[in-house]
Formats: structure tokens, C-alpha cells, sequence
């Protein structure tokens, strides 16, 4: 992002089809984007301190899929995301995601949500998004991703097959992506699913402090390069879980080498 640009200028550079009133057909909002956006980018920048790899692996243009592992109780990663091709990419572009369902039971988070591009997961949203030639963050593991303890922080559980018939069915190509400090910003050592079916949410992630407040913890978002899978959708389960399996290994391995590096960036630093 260059220096002399403001937040609320980037959100005027979006190819988003915005009316006179500033909000585009989706009912995105720039007002409430610009509003989003100078949090997120304080956050980005001063409390968690990003650091972003690969934004040239994601397209400048037309449809693409941000697909990658879910890292910290609750969702820390996908702001960080978006955040990141705001901030990363030239031009801007919107990622947006696909939030669980239960947030609708939230009203002042449903509507912040929806106003800043993010829609509940279902199947047709995600069609018309990409064909829209948008470009749509998922996490394949849902909400059991967001569920791990702090020991399997750079763990993957299964992956949902929805993506990649989404991705053959639009022809949108898949742009894998590793997101590494989740887990220590949000270091969860149980997981409160009595209290947090009461509240309406899957669980609560409690901490050694109690609270799930994330930890000002160094964060990454490294982008790989993008996969692109030949077919219709409809293809046997066995052939779309073989796709799944690679779209998951190459996320595997981000994490790994890209883990290996973060260890001896702070190696150095101890060093004398």
C-alpha cells in the first residue's frame, strides 16, 4: 500500500459495483468498509504486526478462491485476511467469506457483517459471488478448525469437499493459504460447548486467562500458488476427495516451511 494512500482511498479504488449511496447490489457499504477497514488495519499493522507473503499469487482480477486452515478460537484469521488484500494487494480487492450461520443470531454482528461483504456459508451465495467474479476467503475445517487446543495449533482437521465442487462448478481457481499465530494469539486449552450452546454459538474457547481475547502475537498469512482442478462438479466423491487431499497438502506444507522460517526468524533474534 503506498504511504501517501488513505485507508477510506483504497476502499474508492474497489471494482465493486457501488451506487450513488455507496453500497453495491450485495448491500456492501462503503461507509461501514471504511469504518471496518481502520480498525482491522490497526490491528493489522500495531497489534498483531502481519506479515503477509505471496499476494501475487492472487488474482488482480475476476473469480478466485482464498482457501487455507482456521487458526485461533475465534475469528481472528479471516479479519487478517481481509485485511491483507486491502492492504497488500494493488489494486484492493474485497475478499469475502463465508461466515457461520449462527452469527445471524447476533444483530449488530449480522449487520456488520453483511455491510463488509460477509455472507452465511450457503451453497448459492458462494455461485453467485464467483460468478460474479468475486473473490470468496473459505475455511474448508469450519468450525472444528477454530475448535483446536493450543498443542494442535498447526494441526488441519478434515476438510469439507463443498469448496472443490464450488471451484470445478464455476471454473475459479483455488489460491491455498497458510495462517500461522492464530493459535498462540488465542492459546485455547478447552473448548465450553454447554455454555456456548446457551449463548448460540458452537462453543466458547476458554484460555489460561479465561477470556478468548486474542494475545498481541505476531501473525502471517503466506499465499500460495494457485491450483486449478479440470471437471464440473459433479464428479464422483472419490475424485473430488483425491482434489481435496492435494488443495490440503499444499496447505500443510505453507504451514510447515513457512513455521520452519518463523522459528529461525526468532532463533536469530536470541542469538547474540
Amino acid at each position: 500500500m503506498p504511504q501517501s494512500e488513505s485507508l477510506s482511498e483504497r476502499v474508492e479504488r474497489l471494482e465493486l459495483p457501488f451506487n450513488e449511496y455507496g453500497v453495491d447490489p450485495y448491500g456492501i457499504s462503503k461507509k461501514h468498509l471504511k469504518l471496518a477497514l481502520e480498525f482491522f488495519a490497526f490491528l493489522y499493522r500495531n497489534y498483531f504486526r502481519v506479515r503477509c507473503t505471496g499476494v501475487q499469487h492472487i488474482p488482480k482480477t475476476g473469480r478466485g478462491m482464498l482457501v487455507g486452515n482456521h487458526s485461533g478460537g475465534v475469528a481472528v484469521d479471516g479479519m487478517m485476511v481481509l485485511t491483507s488484500t486491502m492492504l497488500e494487494m494493488d489494486p484492493p480487492r474485497l475478499a469475502q467469506g463465508m461466515v457461520e450461520r449462527f452469527i445471524h443470531k447476533f444483530p449488530v454482528a449480522s449487520l456488520w457483517a453483511s455491510r463488509t461483504g460477509q455472507f452465511t456459508g450457503l451453497p448459492e451465495h458462494a455461485v453467485r459471488l464467483l460468478e460474479d467474479d468475486r473473490l470468496l476467503m473459505i475455511f474448508p475445517e469450519g468450525a472444528r478448525g477454530t475448535a483446536k487446543l493450543y498443542p494442535d495449533r498447526y494441526s488441519l482437521v478434515d476438510f469439507g469437499t463443498g469448496f472443490i465442487r464450488l471451484a470445478l462448478q464455476t471454473r475459479s481457481p483455488i489460491i491455498p493459504f497458510a495462517f500461522l499465530g492464530g493459535g498462540a494469539a488465542i492459546p485455547t486449552i478447552t473448548n465450553a460447548y454447554a455454555l456456548g450452546k446457551l449463548m448460540g454459538m458452537p462453543y466458547i474457547p476458554l484460555t489460561p486467562y479465561l477470556l478468548p481475547i486474542p494475545l498481541p502475537v505476531g501473525l502471517e498469512i503466506h499465499y500460495g500458488e494457485p491450483l486449478v482442478f479440470e471437471g464440473t462438479g459433479d464428479e464422483e466423491d472419490h475424485v473430488i476427495q483425491g482434489y481435496v487431499d492435494q488443495v490440503k497438502a499444499r496447505i500443510q506444507r505453507l504451514i510447515e516451511d513457512n513455521r520452519a522460517e518463523r522459528n529461525l526468524r526468532r532463533t536469530r533474534r536470541l542469538l547474540p
